[in-house]
């Protein structure tokens, strides 16, 4: 194995992988491209031993650029620096942050998100759908949901629509509009077009939103974008995210279940949701699913998603008549 000096960013990252072990390791393979996954696991199996100083050497440099990147994103690089100067001395402060700024791009309006939502939505509220789905896309989900429920009902279709099918934006189109929303512009670093919106972007921004207007919107959508409604309510609430239901709402979906379904879906699930599960159904409810996984043998990925989308089916319809409510942590919602 190299020294740490002569390892390359991915063979670093493996390293850090496998100190955090499996589970946090699956949980940030969530997070990665396909490309990622793949380039990451063949570096992973390539590591054959780690010494315990190379370990915490790796972990701390992990650690110190994430500090890095956090004083960046709160207050810029002139703040990061001068914290990191008096935490871990200035030579390695200005060496950590040379090195990142090479390669970190501090994010377009980023002295947006410290703003007053209704200040940026007075100046948003006039301009072209295209333009407010641009600067929603980059702020974060709560906030953005805070302005898109704000605006005209006529005009929150088409944002959220131009959001999902956004994809590259020029960084001149970018630069302009930051220079107009505000004088103090964000660097963006690099001329390389810029990823932003997808489907991702607003899934996140529908469940920061009133249920009332998510599903306004979506119902709009639906008219002219029925597939892609379709795939952004498959992902608005996955099956993992039964672990946010309270006891009796897990007990009233449970009920509305086929024990088929839920032994097939729990097939993959994580151990949390497991837990849930067998904590809400009867003790010989419980043995039998587990007896039932047990003697199944292999089950297609397929036939899980499906099972488990059953399952999210019966929970969104549940939410609809209202008779179990999904918490939405973003919300001041009062329940009596």
């Amino acid at each position: 194995m190299p020294k740490e000096k002569e390892l390359t960013g991915r063979e670093k990252a493996a390293v850090l992988l496998i100190a955090l072990g499996k589970e946090y390791s699956a949980k940030v393979f969530k997070y990665l491209r396909d490309e990622e996954i793949e380039q990451l696991t063949l570096d992973i199996t390539n590591v054959r031993r780690v010494d315990a100083e190379m370990k915490e050497g790796i972990i701390e440099e992990f650690y110190e650029e994430c500090m890095a990147q956090n004083f960046i994103t709160e207050g810029g690089i002139d703040y990061a620096r001068d914290i990191l100067e008096k935490a871990i001395g200035q030579e390695r402060a200005i060496a950590l942050i040379n090195r990142l700024t090479a390669s970190l791009q501090v994010r377009p309006f980023d002295f947006a998100r410290k703003s007053d939502p209704n200040q940026i939505l007075n100046f948003l509220q006039h301009e072209h759908p295209q333009t407010i789905a641009l600067v929603l896309a980059y702020l974060e989900p709560a906030m953005s949901a805070n302005i898109l429920a704000k605006l005209p009902a006529e005009k929150q279709t088409d944002v959220v629509a131009r959001i999902s099918t956004m994809d590259r934006t020029s960084p001149e189109y970018v630069r302009e509009i930051e220079r107009v929303l505000d004088k103090k512009l964000s660097s963006l670093g690099t001329d390389d077009f810029t990823s932003v919106g997808g489907v991702e972007s607003i899934v996140e921004i529908l469940n920061a939103i009133d249920r009332g207007t998510e599903r306004r919107v979506l119902e709009e959508l639906e008219v002219e974008h029925s597939d892609l409604v379709d795939e952004i309510r498959r992902k608005m609430f996955v099956f993992e995210d039964i672990i946010k239901l309270d006891r009796r709402a897990v007990q009233r979906v449970l009920k509305e279940v086929d024990t088929s379904d839920l032994t097939i879906a729990l097939k993959t699930a994580t151990e949390d949701v497991k837990t849930l599960i067998f904590e809400n159904v009867s003790k010989r409810m419980g043995e039998m699913i587990r007896e039932d996984m047990e003697y199944m043998g292999p089950v297609r990925v397929k036939d899980v998603e499906e099972a488990q989308q059953k399952i999210v089916n019966v929970i969104r319809k549940l939410q609809d008549t209202g008779d179990i409510i999904i918490s939405r942590g973003s919300e001041d919602e009062i329940i009596v």
